[in-house]
């Protein structure tokens, strides 16, 4: 999720010396949402991964499992540590940060600082240029203008339609947000008590 990768998967192998480097016996691909969370996309490999199991003994036992070595086209996953969830406003992009809040969410949640306070961002989108409109005047549309402002700068702050974020490529729509010391919230919910400025910056 944190990679912006389109598929997954479950596999059930054979035990080998190795870290999971035995043969395969059962694979099962699964295609990740564009929305979807680690949280919610654990939930439904577990699923998948406890009928793959079960499917797996039956084979065993039955003796028809069958054996797959493995390829060499693979990668290793990183381990997640808190340095990884703070928004580098300077250097990524829209989708890049919302794949970070996606791939994070729940474990630790992305964040940033605003004022100097720790804001958590859980659930957040690429803003469309539909969205990116006041009274019918598009913000930024002065591309000159857009290079001028500093990325994680607030472009517009409304209280129905939420913060619009602007970032190393295209804008960051926040729609769930949990400021220091608070629960997590709606974004409309959040400007209600906590107002945020156009032209305010997240560091």
């Amino acid at each position: 999720v944190l990679n912006g990768d389109k598929k997954t998967g479950v596999t059930t192998m054979y035990m080998d010396e190795g870290m999971d480097t035995g043969d395969m016996i059962l694979t099962e691909k699964v295609d990740i949402g564009e929305d979807e969370t680690t949280g919610e996309l654990w939930d439904r490999l577990s699923k998948i991964g406890a009928r793959l199991l079960v499917e797996t003994l039956s084979k065993i036992e039955d003796g028809t499992a069958t054996r797959t070595k493995q390829g060499e086209d693979f990668s290793m996953a990183p381990m997640l540590n808190k340095d990884m969830a703070i928004i580098d406003w300077e250097n990524q992009t829209a989708q890049e940060i919302k794949n970070l809040v996606r791939g994070l969410n729940p474990i630790m949640g992305a964040y940033t600082f605003l004022d100097g306070k720790k804001i958590k961002f859980w659930k957040v989108d690429v803003a469309k240029e539909a969205e990116l409109t006041i009274e019918n005047e598009k913000v930024l549309e002065d591309k000159e203008k857009q290079k001028k402002i500093k990325n994680g700068t607030v472009i517009m702050s409304d209280g129905k339609k939420g913060i619009f974020i602007k970032t190393k490529k295209d804008v960051l729509k926040v729609i769930e947000i949990q400021g220091e010391n608070a629960k997590r919230m709606m974004i409309q919910d959040y400007l209600r008590g906590n107002p945020v400025r156009e032209f305010e910056v997240f560091e």
